[in-house]
């Protein structure tokens, strides 16, 4: 999961595009980087590993000059984690073009091919957002053209949506002339634009992957990008949207609204916070309807995600909500952690239980997800350790069976504690005295009802059904052996970082 923004406006870029991106930080915490361009045509890129704050510093700043722009936070769900996978990418033919990508390409083992095969085109590193980056390249330059227009970005983006498979929204900046985004055809991974207004009358827009990133800054929301569509922005301001895909859906992606959006944003016309408010309910509802007679003390929700569906979930069952979990906000999200040492060491770093509210009570314990189960077992643990009497344990989500295909790093089906196992398996393994899932249909109706036009959603992580109707058993076993811990440790071990990226690349390019 990455975090993508573009900014077009009449004054400098840099600091709007840096404040965008610490809004975001919650998507990707591996890397950061940010590309502008001047009016003279020149480009200049600051990006590394790690968190905004540590990777731009007021020397990086203010040499970002110019006053369009993109922007990315990453973690990493194919290749590695070396800086010289981070965002944006660039290619100077045609024009000179730079991308920032949130998703995930099926299909780019095909691509890859093809590109090096067909279009002549190069790949440096082992990122789908390379290949998407040079697919929609290759798309401009077969049109032929001295100087481009909105037309021809919305023709090879067609193209894009005919080549490219999986889930993707993406901005890009074609140098001197604008700021494209777009977003796949089944719509599986957010994307938004807005507008404010300057003090002196100018108008300036941004594309986001949250509408969070807008409010935060003053831009009014227009919409979201729809599935398929592709909006431009020229360096002048002027806005031109487009429907590219021949034949959009619209499966939004659940795990968004469980887990990593974050709930004071907006999604596709549904608010996040109101969608896990409902979740909560529905799982009241489910705890009243199977275990009536429950001898629930307190419910504490494991920060931060889980604490608005607990705090619903408690209003509903008539028990008190407390927090028992104080957080280590310097410690980054344990479920994107890089390997399974890391996560089991983190989850005592980042969370300490405050001993009075568990002490001889009987204790629900919420969370958004259990997705490999280290962390809950971990917790639950913790909470013993504390004094509770009992513990159960409640997730907002349905169990998580498969692995997420579409730009989530879910681990390998075998790594997943709820593949293969029931409920009361599950719940023997992490150590709850009793363990309750969401139903997927409850989940999906929390989320439907904000926008009841929603008429699908990307669930494959719950049942297995991957929306693009392109993944099979032999793409599933091929992540299973890139994505297990053992495989990631052994990758990042051969890990040599050469890049040290920084200030201006000389490049003067006239459209």
């Amino acid at each position: 999961m990455c975090g993508i923004v573009g900014i077009v406006s009449g004054k400098p870029v840099n600091q709007a595009i840096y404040d965008a991106l610490t809004v975001l930080q919650h998507r990707g915490q591996d890397a950061a980087g940010i590309m502008t361009c001047d009016d003279e045509g020149r480009l200049y890129l600051r990006k590394d590993n790690g968190l905004v704050r540590d990777v731009f510093h007021t020397r990086h700043m203010v040499r970002l000059r110019g006053n369009i722009g993109i922007g990315h936070v990453r973690y990493p769900t194919a290749g590695c984690s070396s800086s010289a996978e981070a965002q944006p990418f660039y290619v100077n033919s045609p024009y000179g073009i730079s991308l920032a990508h949130n998703g995930n390409l099926t299909n780019a083992a095909e691509l890859k091919r093809d590109l090096f095969r067909e279009d002549l085109r190069h790949i440096n590193t082992d990122s789908d957002s390379e290949i998407l980056l040079n697919v929609f390249a290759h798309e401009i330059q077969r049109q032929g053209k001295l100087r481009v227009n909105e037309d021809d970005v919305f023709e090879a983006i067609a193209r894009v949506h005919q080549r490219c498979r999986g889930g993707y929204a993406a901005v890009a900046m074609i140098t001197g002339y604008c700021i494209v985004g777009f977003r796949d055809p089944y719509g599986i991974r957010p994307l938004v634009y807005g507008k404010r207004e300057t003090d002196d009358g100018q108008v300036e827009y941004m594309i986001a992957s949250e509408s969070v990133a807008l409010d935060t800054q003053g831009f009014e929301l227009i919409r979201d990008v729809a599935p398929g569509e592709a909006v431009v922005i020229d360096k002048e301001g002027n806005l031109f949207t487009r429907q590219c895909a021949s034949n959009p859906g619209h499966a939004p992606c659940l795990f968004e609204f469980v887990y990593f959006a974050r709930p004071d944003t907006i999604i596709d016309e549904v608010s996040v916070y109101k969608a896990r408010l409902r979740m909560g309910k529905t799982l009241a509802s489910k705890i009243t309807r199977e275990r009536p007679d429950h001898d629930i003390d307190v419910v504490i929700p494991i920060p931060d995600t889980s604490r608005t569906a607990a705090l619903s979930l408690a209003y509903r069952l008539g028990v008190n909500y407390q927090e028992g979990f104080i957080k280590n906000r310097y410690i980054g999200r344990t479920f994107i952690m890089p390997g399974q040492t890391q996560r089991k060491k983190s989850v005592r770093q980042k969370l300490n239980a405050i001993e009075l509210e568990f002490k001889g009570k009987n204790v629900l314990l919420v969370d958004d997800s259990i997705v490999r189960g280290t962390t809950s077992q971990q917790i639950i643990q913790m909470a013993r350790d504390a004094g509770a009497n009992k513990v159960y344990f409640a997730s907002a989500a349905p169990p998580v069976r498969y692995p997420n295909v579409y730009g989530i790093d879910m681990p390998s089906a075998e790594e997943l504690i709820a593949h293969g196992r029931s409920e009361e398996e599950v719940a023997a393994a992490i150590g709850a005295d009793w363990l309750v899932y969401q139903d997927l249909d409850d989940l999906k109706q929390a989320v439907r009802k904000g926008n009841d036009s929603i008429t699908d959603f990307d669930s494959s992580v719950f049942d297995g059904y991957y929306v693009t109707g392109d993944v099979d058993q032999g793409y599933l076993d091929h992540l299973q052996q890139v994505r297990n811990d053992n495989a990631k440790a052994k990758r990042e071990s051969a890990i040599l970082d050469l890049s040290e990226s920084g200030g201006p690349i000389d490049i003067h390019n006239s459209r």
